[in-house]
C-alpha cells in the first residue's frame, strides 16, 4: 500500500510539472534523476556577498542568509550584493485576561532588501514574518521564548528572501534559454 502511494505522488509530481528550483536540466529526459543538471543557479547565488545587517536579529539573518546562499564560504570576488535592512518590528499583545493583562504577543518583524550588481538593483522587495510567543509566570521562560521567535523569525525570512533571489536567478536562466533556442 506504501509503494502505490508513493508511485502516485511520483506520477503526480512528474505530471504536475514540478521542476527543482536551483538547477536546470541540461537535456530533456523523461525524470530529473536520470538527467544531468545544470548548477549554474546555485553558482550564481553563491557569487552573493551579504552585507552587514544592524542588531542581534540581523546578525541572525545574515547568518542564515549566509547558509543558505554561500554554503561554502563568502565569495573572494562578489558579484552581486545583497543590502538587507529592517524596517520594522511590532509588537501586539493579544489573548487578554480578565485583569487586562497578556497571556501572549504577537511580533511582526518587515525586512527590505535590495540585490545589487554594481550599483544597479536587480531585485528588490520586503519580507515580512509573522511569530509570536506565550508569556510566561516565570520571566526567565518569557525571555528565553522570545529569543525562540526572534531565531525562527530570522530563518523565516531568510529561506523567504533566498527563495526569491534563486527565482529571480530561475527566471534569468529560463530567459536566457529562450533566447538561445530561438536562435
Amino acid at each position: 500500500m506504501k509503494i502505490l502511494g508513493l508511485l502516485f505522488v511520483c506520477c503526480f509530481l512528474v505530471s504536475c510539472g514540478f521542476e527543482p528550483l536551483y538547477v536546470q536540466k541540461k537535456e530533456h529526459g523523461a525524470f530529473y534523476y536520470n538527467s544531468k543538471f545544470d548548477t549554474s543557479i546555485t553558482q550564481e547565488m553563491a557569487q552573493i556577498k551579504v552585507g552587514v545587517i544592524a542588531d542581534r536579529f540581523g546578525q541572525q539573518l545574515r547568518n542564515n542568509l549566509l547558509d543558505l546562499l554561500t554554503p561554502r564560504g563568502t565569495p573572494k570576488k562578489a558579484k552581486y550584493r545583497l543590502e538587507v535592512e529592517l524596517l520594522d518590528k511590532s509588537v501586539t499583545q493579544q489573548a487578554l485576561r480578565r485583569d487586562i493583562t497578556a497571556t501572549s504577543e504577537r511580533v511582526i518583524y518587515k525586512v527590505g532588501y535590495q540585490l545589487l550588481q554594481n550599483s544597479d538593483v536587480l531585485v528588490s522587495g520586503d519580507s515580512v514574518a509573522y511569530v509570536s510567543y506565550d508569556i510566561l509566570a516565570n520571566p526567565y521562560s518569557t525571555t528565553m521564548a522570545q529569543k525562540k521567535t526572534e531565531t525562527d523569525a530570522a530563518k523565516i525570512i531568510a529561506d523567504d528572501i533566498a527563495l526569491r533571489l534563486g527565482a529571480y536567478f530561475h527566471s534569468q536562466q529560463s530567459k536566457k534559454e529562450s533566447l538561445n533556442n530561438d536562435f
